[in-house]
Order: C-alpha cells, then sequence, then structure tokens
C-alpha cells in the first residue's frame, strides 16, 4: 500500500545540515539535478562536484519524486542548497514543510538531534527518511523502536548498504569463501557518525546475530572488535585522519579485498529504496535491522567510554 497521495508525484522536503555532512547538495541533485556551474564553482564539499559530473546529465533524476522544499539550521546554507540543487523553496523552519510535502528526509548525521528534528514530522504522520546514522544513545533507541514496532512509515540506512561492489556478498554470498571467520573495514572521522558506515556494509553480509563489542580506541582511533553468532569476527576502525581501506572477508576457504568506488549510486539506490517504500509500503530490509545496527553503535560508543569493557548486545 502506498505511502504517499499520489506516487508519480512524490514532493519531498530536506532538512540539513551538519558539519561535513553534505547530503543536502548532493541527495537533492540526484532527485532535481544542478546548476551546472554553480555547482563545482561554489559546492563546499569538493567530492560532490567530482561524482556529479561522472553521470550523464540529462537522465538524472529519481522518477516520481522531487525536492520542492529545504530548511537548514541556516537560511544562508539552505538558500545556498537550493540555488545549486534547483530546489525552488526556501522556508525557515522545518514545521513550515507540514501540509506541503508528501515525505521528509532529514539530511543530518548527528543521530542525538533526530529525535528532536523528527519529532514535528512523525506527530504529523509524515513518512521521513533519517540519515545515518539513526541514533546514538538507548533512550532515543527506544522511543525509534516502539514507532517501527508501531508500523510507522520510517527509515534509515548508511549508503554503504547499497554499495554496488559490496552487494554480491549479501545474503549468503561468501560461500566460495567457505566459513566465513574474519571481516575488517573501517571509515575516517567519528565512530559516533561514520561507524554506522563501517557497521553496514558488513551487517548485509554477516547477517543478523552480533553477540558483543569491544572498542580499545580513543574517540580520534577506534578500534572495534565484534563478535558475531556465526563464529566471525569482525574488526572495524573509525580512525579520523585514515583513508578508507579495503574491505576484507576471510574464511576457511579463501579471501577477497573489495573497495568502494561509486559514491553516486550508492547514495542514489539508497534514496531510490525510500521513494520505492513511499510507493508500495514495502520496506527493502527489515526494520530490525536497523535497530541491531543501532544497538551497535551505541555499544562501541559506551565501551571506549568504559575503557573498552566488552558490551554486549541487548
Amino acid at each position: 500500500m502506498k505511502l504517499v497521495p499520489d506516487a508519480d508525484h512524490i514532493r519531498l522536503g530536506i532538512i540539513g545540515m551538519t558539519e561535513g555532512n553534505g547530503h543536502p547538495y548532493s541527495w537533492s541533485a540526484m532527485f532535481n539535478k544542478f546548476d551546472r556551474e554553480a555547482m563545482p564553482a561554489e559546492c563546499p564539499f569538493p567530492v560532490i562536484p567530482v561524482y556529479l559530473a561522472k553521470e550523464e546529465y540529462s537522465t538524472m533524476g529519481i522518477p516520481g519524486a522531487h525536492m520542492d522544499y529545504v530548511v537548514c539550521d541556516k537560511r544562508s546554507d539552505a538558500e545556498h542548497v537550493a540555488k545549486l540543487s534547483l530546489i525552488p523553496n526556501v522556508l525557515d523552519r522545518p514545521e513550515e514543510m507540514i501540509g506541503k510535502i508528501d515525505a521528509v528526509i532529514v539530511a543530518t548525521d548527528i543521530g542525538g538531534e533526530h529525535v528532536r528534528r523528527a519529532r514535528p514530522f512523525i506527530e504529523a504522520g509524515l513518512p521521513i527518511f533519517i540519515d545515518k546514522p539513526l541514533c546514538d544513545n538507548r533512550a532515543d533507541l527506544e522511543y525509534f523502536t516502539e514507532l517501527f514496532e508501531s508500523g510507522y512509515p520510517i527509515m534509515s540506512s548508511s549508503s554503504m548498504r547499497f554499495c554496488k561492489e559490496f552487494v554480491p556478498y549479501h545474503g549468503g554470498g561468501t560461500r566460495e569463501l567457505g566459513e566465513l571467520r574474519l571481516v575488517m573495514y573501517g571509515m575516517p572521522k567519528k565512530w559516533e557518525t561514520y561507524g554506522i558506515h563501517s557497521l553496514e556494509a558488513v551487517y548485509p553480509i554477516v547477517g543478523p546475530g552480533f553477540v558483543s563489542v569491544v572498542n580499545t580506541g580513543d574517540f580520534k582511533r577506534n578500534v572495534v572488535h565484534l563478535k558475531h553468532k556465526r563464529g566471525v569476527d569482525v574488526i572495524l576502525t573509525g580512525i579520523c585522519d585514515c583513508g578508507v581501506p579495503s574491505l576484507v572477508l576471510a574464511g576457511t576457504g579463501g579471501s577477497v579485498e573489495l573497495k568502494a568506488k561509486d559514491s553516486y549510486s550508492s547514495f542514489r539506490n539508497q534514496l531510490v529504496s525510500f521513494v520505492d517504500f513511499l510507493k508500495t509500503g514495502v520496506r527493502p530490509y527489515p526494520w530490525q535491522e536497523t535497530v541491531e545496527l543501532m544497538k551497535l553503535v551505541i555499544a562501541g560508543i559506551e565501551s571506549r567510554e568504559q575503557s573498552g569493557k566488552e558490551i554486549k548486545v541487548w
């Protein structure tokens, strides 16, 4: 059952932005296209115009949906996003979008802010997509879990779930490696915001059933060991000034190294999954996976704050 009045003309609004996160520019451009002169000259996130420019401009867009409104904490930011990503309307407050849109995207990546940012739209009954991570503490996870359990149309994910280089290894795709024993991956920046990228990259490969989390690092150098009921050890890093390593999958019959190379397709497929959810009401993956992933993010924070204590996944 569709979640919007007209599945061929979905009116979207986007909220942003936080330090180091340029999703309002890039995600809006994936729906609306972009100003071909201003985007490369003015976008404050240089990587965005680089990967946008690689795409065929005439075929850009996500069928049936358009970004109609943008709101940022600073109006000047919203006006700049609107200019570069061809958004027709800028508003001062997120609540002003209610009644004008069919669904909202919260494109901020500070988990502890997401309850506050999402609540007005949840109270209005609007479908909502929240950027990763959904949350970063147990109280907020309880709030969102209750929403999931009630059937509320809310989604959250990392784009790494949709990485085309990793998808062939999802859901049992590691058979050629024998019994999986070790997975290693990592991300730069903070565990609080980027740990979910590593987690969601490996989660569809390993599957649900994580047992415990140990973070022996510090705020800038997270080294996280996760144990899985399948007997798989997962080692993830969150080192602020480190590049992204290859994803290593190793089993009893061999190993493979994989590299994510196409940010555009990962982000676009993530957004398409939300649009398809709006059109059909069918979730692209079980909400229980998002809940377990948030437990792993939170456990990584709690373990670090408790000097590397092993945190059982509850």
